[in-house]
């Protein structure tokens, strides 16, 4: 557990965490439990000795710690930080209350994020949604499908920002006029992969983007699979759409399990590669990611978090929830009863996300495949 910290610090933990060489380990073992940034910043070399391992490289580690410091003044520590806001980036670390809870209480969650945008809230539910980057069209499909139905429903959406799978569930997430963070294999002022440009650039205005890495660090092959743990850690559930089997995406489900996240699989056909990772996760003992309201009736019935979550109504979700009963009705019953009753010609589409949005903030519950009774 890192010492709470509050902004006026934060300088100086933009500073120790930009020293090269200083990982997240050396940062837990300098600060303990009790020290801040601005305490390693003022100590002096044997103070930074008496910390570190007592080898040749805790004391290169101590002397780099030193130079860096001599090289910056506190005004320099100061404008260091304060440039970022130029560049558009915010920066936070562990012990600030604005660090994400989520990512705070993983085994190795970076020290230091950089964002652009927002990052999530705690006191919504989050969803890892991932998938191969050669998707097919069933991936694609199903990919929008849960990206804006799990958005519309008040799921912030995480994910990679990656070709295919990634990608096509945040856009989707975006245009239901939900959240979604992209975690980056390089800096959060780096749009990668550069076809993503369009979507960069609205997670930014209507969600985020966030990176372990310092600004300007250039996407490269062994930076993905870090970043991995990071999309799980800020997820309360994992949602697999399409996956070879040994691919990239596995990764993340490891991780995920490692933290204690539950894994979704969408069931695929036996004779299509795309599917041979989550067939393979569901065999292993993975839910099935059946439908988005399965996913959601998963949140809200065994997230005790995610049961403090109870939005006001609108006026439509108070009709349909005037109609809704204790005896399972279907989505066609349910909307001829709010014809009948208020006057409300509601679309299939439209009603299925205000059923699901009620199920997802405790109001409703889905009973079967598509029936619906009042929680």
């Amino acid at each position: 557990m890192i010492h709470a910290i509050d902004s006026r610090v934060l300088p100086y933990a933009h500073w120790l965490y930009g020293i090269p060489g200083v990982g997240n380990a050396s940062i837990r073992r300098l600060l303990g439990k009790d020290r801040s940034p601005l305490e390693i910043y003022r100590l002096s070399e044997e103070g930074l000795k008496s910390l570190l391992p007592p080898t040749a490289r805790g004391e290169a580690l101590a002397a780099r710690i030193v130079s860096s410091r001599q090289k910056q003044g506190e005004d320099a520590v100061n404008r260091s930080y304060e440039s970022l806001a130029g560049k558009g980036l915010h920066f936070l670390c562990l012990g600030h209350p604005d660090y994400p809870d989520r990512l705070a209480q993983i085994p190795d969650a970076p020290y230091g994020i950089y964002f652009r945008g927002r990052l999530p809230q705690q006191e919504k539910p989050a969803v890892a949604v991932i998938g191969a980057r050669n998707c097919s069209e069933y991936g694609r499909h199903m990919a929008q499908w849960f990206g804006k139905e799990l958005a519309a429903a008040g799921v912030e959406i995480i994910s990679g920002m990656a070709r295919g799978i990634d990608g096509i569930g945040q856009r989707a997430a975006l245009a239901a006029g939900g959240y979604s963070l992209a975690v980056m294999g390089c800096g959060a002022d780096i749009c990668y992969p550069p076809e993503n440009g369009q979507l960069y650039h609205a997670l930014c205005e209507q969600g985020g983007v966030c990176s372990e890495y310092q600004p300007g660090t250039a996407p490269h092959s062994s930076l993905f699979p870090p970043r991995n743990r990071i999309i799980s850690g800020l997820a309360d559930a994992v949602v697999v759409i399409e996956a070879k089997d040994r691919s990239g995406t596995l990764i993340t489900v490891d991780m995920a399990l490692e933290q204690g996240r539950e894994v979704f699989a969408l069931p695929g056909r036996i004779t299509e590669p795309l599917s041979e990772g989550c067939n393979r996760l569901l065999q292993q003992g993975a839910s099935p990611a059946l439908s988005p309201s399965e996913i959601l009736r998963n949140l809200t019935g065994s997230s005790a978090r995610s049961k403090q979550v109870r939005f006001p109504l609108g006026d439509v979700q108070i009709d349909l929830l005037q109609t809704l009963s204790t005896i399972p009705q279907s989505m066609e019953q349910i909307k001829e009863q709010v014809l009948l009753k208020y006057g409300r010609d509601l679309a299939l589409p439209q009603l299925a996300d205000q059923l699901v949005s009620l199920s997802l903030n405790g109001y409703a519950r889905q009973i079967g495949n598509g029936y619906f009774i009042k929680s």
